[in-house]
């Protein structure tokens, strides 16, 4: 029997334990989840508790819920949307090295395809915002504001490149990449290398416009 889940933060507490079981493949893809009323008997809750921990996995596309029939486990790998990275990057052993290793891909793959648009796309305000960025990335006052100026020179880059659905994508990101910042530090470690290369990204968001003007 598993212990009665604290009463405050039951439902959440429940929606975790679910999901990472969903996640790990104690349930897979097509298979049952055990029925909501063997569910609020194992942990001790009411109904109501267990109905809405069920409800944030079908908001995450995790399970499908059908009238009449048990709730099934989706293929969150082919069903779920950016908004399940977040709980895709932690586990009860902390980050999740791989998922971290293709967050990191997929931003830097984001990054070139939006600096490739922004660079005739975008406006002089917006290519001398990443000017300032860039000196402000040389000098941090802290690791909090290079994180933060980071963060604000690659949504720059995203915003010039005019891409509604890059867009959205940061959007995810984001809340990934404050909510936990501490596992994103190195990325901002050593201001005094990392200067240069934001200088020479904003300079050429800036020629590469004035050179197709003069073509």
């Amino acid at each position: 029997m598993n212990p009665a889940l604290r009463r405050t933060t039951a439902s959440e507490d429940l929606f975790r334990v679910l999901r990472d079981a969903i996640l790990t493949g104690h349930y897979a893809p097509g298979e049952k989840l055990p029925p909501q009323r063997a569910l609020a008997a194992e942990y001790a809750l009411n109904a109501t508790t267990v109905r809405e921990a069920v409800k944030r996995l079908e908001q995450l596309r995790l399970v499908e819920v059908r009238h009449g029939d048990a709730v099934r486990v989706s293929d969150w790998r082919t069903q779920s949307g950016l908004d399940v990275i977040a709980h895709v990057l932690f586990d009860a052993g902390g980050v999740r090295r791989d998922a971290l290793e293709a967050l990191m891909e997929a931003r830097r793959g984001l990054l070139v395809g939006c600096a490739a648009l922004a660079a005739t796309r975008r406006t002089d305000a917006q290519a001398a915002d990443l000017r300032a960025l860039a000196a402000a990335a040389a000098a941090p006052a802290d690791a909090q504001m290079a994180q933060a100026t980071d963060f604000a020179f690659f949504a720059t880059v995203v915003e010039a490149a005019g891409n509604l659905v890059f867009t959205l994508v940061l959007n995810s990101v984001r809340e990934v990449y404050f909510e936990h910042a501490a596992f994103f530090t190195t990325m901002v470690a050593g201001a005094l290398e990392l200067g240069p290369l934001y200088e020479r990204a904003a300079v050429a968001e800036l020629t590469a416009r004035q050179e197709a003007a003069l073509r």
